[in-house]
């Protein structure tokens, strides 16, 4: 009688096994040394259903930040690359980076004035004194960066966009120039004198107000790119107690005054040098003056470090890793763990940094970076690299509104997220096999997938 029971167990234990099965798919993106990227990378295969793999354990009741988004930023160099394509290219180019079916990318950055992507150094106010910004002008940036954000909400017109300056105008420094900030780094300042800030801040409030007339909404003003540096390229030292006086006092009653409907928030900190965010969110009238911190190039352990001292804060990634112009394979899946590293650790977006760049991949100031797409403007050729088909394999899954939910495996960096129906497994194999996982929604076995060689992958699983 013992026997038959343990046999009539272990029929029933397969049978719930089998029935237990999900409906999932493999989406992935190739990625190998030499193999061209195509401008749809994306390919779908079903999950197999037999066998045993490396153990991955999801747990979809358990949830953390919702998700905004992925996107990348507009610059002056690729405004200019782009427009020198045919209307056909151009609209190729940004439906393959803004369309539901290509890269979706939702939340995108621009530079306010010139970035280091600038053709060279460049303001709204180039007038010294213009306290009151008559001159204030966007004019430069209309056949350029205004045509490009424009393009792109063809395609999503739901996109998200902030800005950031990298200086503020020369006349408003200590310097007198926005850029060669490492020549004299005690000088890269912005003035410590009210008149400068009340000419700042209508400066800010000015600029959204012209991008608004020509249809373009800055939903989030980053009041200052990576403020702890000076560099040969616009820059501007600006220490957290000067950022954050400059908002209690002078940018946010500007706003106010203005009814002006962007956000303001702190940043962009990095933690290369100092603890600038950590430091500027411990402060309580700097950070409730404020709708939320960017951080970039920052270890992820400080973005839990400024949670811990203060949960209710909101975080925005505002730039990913430049590189250095090479657009390798092993840079793309480096990009995988960048992502993760963010991600996993309740940051709700990512944003690369140069979407198009031109034949040369080169800055104002000579130095060269990563791009996902590369314009030449002789030939009028498009070269999708790497860090495209990994940014849209994200861009294309990681969608607004989706939940960041728990997981457990051994096996290095993934990230696990859910909509109403189904969860997502991004992971990696970036070795020359397939690799198979064993997919369990907690304590049920959901389904097996093998993961290709050289990919990145994301497993999608119904949990319903």
């Amino acid at each position: 009688m013992k026997k038959i029971v343990i046999t009539l167990t272990t029929v029933l234990s397969i049978s719930l096994s089998i029935s237990a099965q999900r409906n999932a798919k493999v989406h992935y993106v190739k990625l190998v040394e030499g193999e061209k990227i195509v401008s749809n990378p994306i390919k779908t295969q079903e999950a197999k259903s037999e066998g045993k793999g490396i153990s991955v354990r999801i747990y979809p009741d358990i949830s953390f930040q919702t998700i905004t988004g992925i996107g990348g930023a507009f610059n002056e160099i690729g405004g200019e690359a782009l427009m020198s394509l045919s209307e056909a290219q151009q609209n190729e180019i940004m439906k393959n980076l803004f369309d539901v079916n290509g890269a979706n990318f939702t939340v995108c950055r621009t530079a306010i004035g010139a970035s280091d992507f600038g053709i060279d150094a460049y303001s709204y106010s180039e007038v010294e004194n213009d306290f009151k910004m008559k001159k204030f002008s966007i004019e430069r940036e209309r056949t350029s960066v205004i045509p490009f954000i424009q393009m792109a909400y063809k395609y999503n017109p739901k996109m998200q966009l902030f800005a950031s300056p990298w200086s503020p105008p020369g006349w408003m420094k200590e310097s007198g120039l926005m850029d060669r900030g490492e020549e004299f780094p005690e000088k890269n300042v912005l003035k410590d004198d009210p008149k400068i800030y009340k000419a700042y801040a209508k400066y800010f409030s000015k600029y959204v107000d012209a991008y608004a007339k020509e249809g373009i909404t800055v939903n989030k003003i980053v009041i200052q790119n990576e403020q702890d540096i000076s560099t040969k390229y616009p820059s501007c030292h600006m220490p957290p107690k000067q950022m954050g006086e400059f908002v209690i006092n002078y940018l946010r009653p500007q706003f106010e005054k203005d009814n002006t409907p962007a956000e303001i928030w702190a940043g962009s900190f990095r933690t290369a040098k100092r603890l600038d965010g950590l430091e500027f969110v411990s402060n309580k009238a700097w950070r409730e003056a404020v709708d939320g911190i960017g951080v970039q190039y920052m270890n992820a352990r400080q973005v839990e470090n400024m949670q811990a001292v203060y949960p209710d804060i909101k975080f925005l990634h505002t730039e990913g890793n430049c590189y250095g112009g090479k657009n390798s394979v092993d840079q793309a899946f480096s990009r995988f763990n960048e992502v993760a590293g963010f991600i996993n650790h309740g940051v709700p977006n990512f944003c690369y940094w140069n979407m198009i760049l031109n034949e040369d991949s080169s800055s104002g100031w000579g130095w060269k970076q990563n791009s996902l797409i590369k314009i030449n403007r002789k030939d009028k050729t498009v070269t999708y690299n790497p860090d495209y088909a990994t940014m849209a394999l994200f861009g294309r899954f990681m969608k607004p509104g989706m939940k960041r939910i728990a997981s457990a495996s051994w096996y290095g960096d993934t990230i696990t997220l859910k909509d109403d129906n189904n969860v997502y497994l991004f992971i990696k194999n970036q070795s020359n096999k397939t690799k198979t996982f064993d997919i369990w929604l907690k304590d049920n076995h959901a389904q097996v997938v093998d993961i290709p060689a050289n990919s990145i992958s994301v497993v999608e699983v119904n949990y319903k």
